[in-house]
């Protein structure tokens, strides 16, 4: 993702799917505790939907919008840790393989208490 993009301005934008189909709009936005970087969003997927995680690596704005190569049935089938909570490494790490994403290397080792805080247009 680019990296001059202000996460906060991600909340509210619609994303799509790698085939150009509208997968939701983007709810949360998580940061690494550590880094501070983006790494996940939680995009609502339907009015009584669920939010689905996506990684926000290799995901771009492209006019003014969140275009994540994936496909939608595998973003709507991501695992669902529900919002508004930090996601543990357990979850990142099934996130990372329902993805089939490299885990982070041994450059930016995750502490045992290292977990992902969220971002919200609510108190946060």
């Amino acid at each position: 993702m680019q990296t001059d993009i202000d996460p906060r301005s991600l909340i509210g934008r619609k994303a799509y799917d790698r085939d150009g189909h509208k997968i939701g709009t983007v709810d949360e936005v998580y940061l690494d505790d550590a880094t501070g970087e983006p790494e996940w969003a939680a995009v609502r997927t339907g009015l009584f939907g669920r939010d689905a995680f996506v990684p926000l690596e290799p995901s771009e704005v492209v006019d003014e919008a969140l275009h994540v190569p994936y496909e939608r049935a595998l973003i709507k089938d991501a695992p669902d840790f529900g919002v508004g909570r930090h996601l543990s490494p357990e979850q990142e790490l099934q996130l990372y393989r329902h993805y089939g994403l490299d885990l982070p290397g041994p450059a930016a080792p995750s502490p045992p208490d290292r977990d992902f805080g969220s971002l919200s247009d609510g108190d946060g």
